[in-house]
This record gives C-alpha cells, sequence and structure tokens, in this order.
C-alpha cells in the first residue's frame, strides 16, 4: 500500500515535516510495510521557506538585512534541494512582526530588506526564485525593495527618494539602467493569494494599511501616494500596475514585482505544488492525507489542503484530512476532493496543551485511519 502524506505545518506547534513525521508513526503501527512518501506542503505563506527546504532537502540560510524600521534583522531564506530555486518569504525582511509599537508607521516602513533577500539568492547563482509576499509591514510599492536591487526613483531634482511610502509623492522619475542585470536571467513566481488593485477602496492602503499603522488620514495620503507611483510607471514604462490584481498585495510590492522585475503571480498551492513535484509523488498511491492547524470553510481558497486534494480528485486518488480542530461548517471541503476530515484532539482541552501534544496526538489519528484503511480492506 502506497500512503503519501502531504500536509501543511500546524502553526505555533509543528513544522509541515513534523506533522507528516508524526502520521508516519501512527500508520506504521498498524501498516508497518506501508510505502509512505513524505512531501512537507505550504500554501505560499507563514512556513513556506521550511516545508520546501524539507521537501526538497534543501537549506536553510540567514542574510542580516536592513528591516522595515531601519534596523538590521537576520532574515531566512531557503536554497531548493536541486540548487537553483531560492525560497524567500517577504516577512522574514519586511514583516509586520518587525514594526511595532510607534515604529509601525507605513509612511516610513521599507521593503529595503526583501530586495537584499533577492540579490543574496542571485548571489548563489539561482535561476527561480519562489517569493511569498504575505505578512508585509510596509506600504511602499515595493520601492525599497527595487533600490536594493539598484533601481533608482528620482525625485524633480534628481535625488533619490528615501524610505516608506509617504516619499512616493516625489517621484518624478525611474532609472531602471543600475537594475541587477542577473535578473535578466531567473523566473520570479510571487505566491499572491490576494487579488486586491494597487488603489482604491480595495486597494493597499485602504484594506491593509490600517493594521500596520495607518490611520484615516494616513490612509489618504498612502493611496494617493500609490496613485501617483502607478502613473509614473504608467507614463515611463508603458504599464499598467494600478489593476492588476494582486498589485496592492504587500503594500503594493506586487505592483513592483509585476510591473518593474516582470515576475510572475500565481495562487501560493500552485507553486509549491509544482515546487515539491506533488504529482510525481502520488502516482499510485491509495491514499493521500493531508492536513493544516484548522480545518474550515476558508479552507478550499487556496489552502493546502483543497490544493492537494484539487490535484487528486484529477487522478481519482482519496483524500484524508486531519487537523488541530474542525469548524462546524468544515464540511464544505466534502465537495472541493477532501472525502474524510479528523479532528486530532481527542477531548476538551486549552490551546497550550492542545499545541504541546499536537505530535502525539496526530500519531494516534493517523494510527485509528490506517486502523480502519485495513478494516475495510478485509
Amino acid at each position: 500500500m502506497k500512503i503519501v502524506i502531504a500536509p501543511d505545518s500546524f502553526k505555533e506547534s509543528l513544522t509541515a515535516l513534523e506533522v507528516a513525521n508524526s502520521i508516519e508513526r501512527g500508520i506504521r503501527k498498524v501498516i508497518p510495510d506501508a510505502e509512505i512518501v513524505k512531501v512537507p506542503m505550504a500554501d505560499g505563506g507563514e512556513g513556506t521557506v521550511q516545508s520546501l527546504i524539507d521537501s526538497s532537502q534543501g537549506t536553510l540560510r540567514t542574510e542580516t538585512v536592513l528591516g522595515p524600521t531601519g534596523q538590521d534583522v537576520a532574515a531566512e531564506y531557503g536554497l531548493m534541494g536541486d540548487g537553483v530555486t531560492a525560497v524567500i518569504e517577504m516577512a522574514s525582511a519586511s514583516g509586520i512582526h518587525l514594526a511595532t509599537g510607534e515604529l509601525r508607521n507605513p509612511l516610513k516602513t521599507t521593503s529595503y530588506g526583501t530586495g537584499q533577500l533577492i540579490k543574496a539568492a542571485l548571489d548563489l547563482n539561482v535561476k527561480h526564485i519562489i517569493l511569498g509576499i504575505g505578512g508585509s509591514a510596509t506600504n511602499d510599492a515595493g520601492v525599497g525593495m527595487c533600490q536594493a536591487l539598484g533601481i533608482k526613483f528620482l525625485d524633480e531634482q534628481g535625488e533619490e527618494l528615501g524610505f516608506g511610502g509617504g516619499e512616493l509623492n516625489k517621484l518624478a522619475k525611474i532609472d531602471l539602467s543600475a537594475l541587477d542585470p542577473r535578473l535578466a536571467d531567473i523566473t520570479i513566481d510571487v505566491a499572491c493569494d490576494v487579488n486586491n488593485p494597487l488603489c482604491g477602496p480595495t486597494g493597499a492602503s485602504h484594506v491593509f494599511g490600517p493594521q500596520k499603522g495607518a490611520t484615516p488620514e494616513m490612509v489618504e495620503t498612502l493611496d494617493a501616494n500609490l496613485n501617483h507611483f502607478a502613473d509614473i510607471v504608467q507614463h515611463q514604462l508603458d504599464v499598467n500596475v494600478k489593476d492588476v490584481p494582486g498589485a496592492g498585495a504587500a503594500g503594493g510590492l506586487g505592483a513592483s514585482l509585476y510591473g518593474l522585475l516582470k515576475a510572475t503571480m500565481k495562487p501560493g498551492i500552485d507553486i509549491v505544488v509544482e515546487a515539491v513535484q506533488l504529482a510525481q509523488a502520488i502516482e499510485g498511491a491509495d491514499v493521500v492525507i493531508t492536513g493544516e492547524g484548522r480545518i474550515d470553510s476558508q479552507t478550499i481558497h487556496g489552502k493546502t489542503p483543497s490544493g492537494v486534494a484539487k490535484l487528486c480528485q484529477s487522478v481519482n486518488i482519496p483524500v484524508v484530512g486531519v487537523a488541530g480542530c474542525l469548524s462546524q461548517d468544515c464540511g464544505v471541503v466534502h465537495e472541493h476532493g477532501i472525502d474524510a476530515v479528523f479532528d486530532v484532539v481527542p477531548g476538551a482541552t486549552d490551546l497550550a496543551t492542545a499545541l504541546k501534544d499536537a505530535a502525539a496526538n496526530l500519531e494516534l489519528t493517523a494510527r485509528n485511519i490506517a486502523a480502519m484503511m485495513v478494516l475495510f480492506k478485509r
């Protein structure tokens, strides 16, 4: 019997690989000779670097970069086992958790460190970069990232703009002449699961600005500045970044990635499924077990279990989902290729205990799933 284990991480508890290991231990208590293939997964958000490194036997690296508020931070990124694909989570360099208190000000925070991580990856001679862009502290349209990569953003006097979304109204010219030439020879895939445009009531500033510290007045300023940035890009480069779905992701980082770096925006789960070669891994499988910390009605919207199930459904492989908890509306996943779901927590408990006992609970649940599989084969 071939069983593929392809879960996401359980946040604040276990990495995707640790989840897979726990499930494997439970299965082997009942089916010791099973062919088990473990494929740590992610959906492009938090944990993507670790999952892709684990699934490909890659290496985790650390780079000191400029954080969103101007401080040095130790940011992690990964080099996958193929030696030519780098995995970056922009939150590691420019995340909202790195801007606290009064420093959480999107008029001033910068995405410069994300550009430094990209540059560090280029130094490894990679040919492909996977970039997750969730959880940013910034609203600078990705200008900081681009500055780190050599692009100059100049005002009317030819002076370079400072950091932050509050500077964008001064933009008069974009100088691409010093852009790192290595970028021309690589592919950048951006894991983006939001469709927000750059500007307007559903744009970066209005939707995401307040959680980054923006007051209502700051939101209006930031939105106007992003509009101005988009107008300059349109006029000078003949690229419309204002209305592109996903351009508003990460404070407008999506706009620069698309318009200036020619990156491709994709759903995160699609990028990961391709990167870990999940289609090849599930060939000949009798069942696939996936999971995440919580399975609910949002699971079907680009989360790991639904991405795994979509692929399995196309080749008629049954899918079992496991989770730390199940919501009352989780049954919707049955309409999207997940045949059965299991809550791994055995009874009422507090969150701290559930997180601490996650590995043991997963193992027990997997043991029971395997026992049911054996019973039904009799």
